[in-house]
């Protein structure tokens, strides 16, 4: 079974292939995950929905045209939420430092900005919404969240994006600290996929009886 996920970062397709190789019911499936790229590159989408759903569908539909009927698109839509900036940079996490900038952009600003702000207000949580679409607009919705709080300065080597600063809660790690393994039974996308996974099992079922 294929997935083409509506993006063209290598490291989420790793993850999430990393996710699925870990699932039992997907590994029965022999599920692949292939980036946009196996389909010519994904097309730009301007992410102004102003919510995680919204954003993910944009993107969802925008690669539905590349990819063969049989085949489902996966879109994600993820971001940080940080309580003591009002939930910010949220759908905007990836554009946080602004339009021209990078994963370490964003990373410095939330540092810059979250400077001097004590312990006991520095909860955030991570989201991650997981859109399916399959080629009939059939559309499948999952969410998953992980708590924690942040550092005052990065930490941690693995990951990318704001893992270097957010340590999830029970952990005195970061999730750049954490290792691959740990932090996919942590994360805000390994529960999304787990329930991703769940319905792709059960439906995968039904239509083989």
């Amino acid at each position: 079974m294929k997935l083409f996920l509506a993006s063209g970062n290598a490291h989420k397709a790793q993850e999430f292939q990393a996710l699925a190789n870990a699932t039992p019911a997907m590994r029965a499936l022999r599920l692949e995950i292939f980036t946009a790229k196996a389909v010519g590159g994904m097309p730009p989408v301007v992410e102004d929905a102003g919510t995680f759903v919204g954003n993910a569908r944009k993107k969802a539909q925008a690669l539905r045209v590349l990819v063969p009927a049989t085949d489902w698109v996966l879109a994600d839509d993820s971001g940080l939420c940080v309580d003591a900036l009002g939930g910010a940079p949220g759908v905007e996490s990836a554009y946080y430092a602004g339009p021209a900038g990078d994963s370490a952009a964003n990373l410095n600003k939330l540092v810059e900005t979250m400077r001097g702000v004590p312990a006991a207000r520095r909860q955030a949580y991570f989201v991650c919404v997981l859109f399916l679409l399959g080629g009939d607009g059939r559309e499948q919705v999952f969410e998953g969240r992980s708590d924690g709080s942040l550092l005052d300065e990065p930490r941690g080597g693995a990951g990318f994006g704001y893992d270097p600063l957010f340590v999830p809660e029970d952990h005195t790690q970061t999730f750049a600290e954490l290792g691959e393994a740990t932090k996919n039974a942590l994360s805000h996308r390994s529960r999304a996929w787990g329930q991703l996974a769940a319905w792709l099992a059960a439906k995968e079922n039904v239509a083989s009886l």
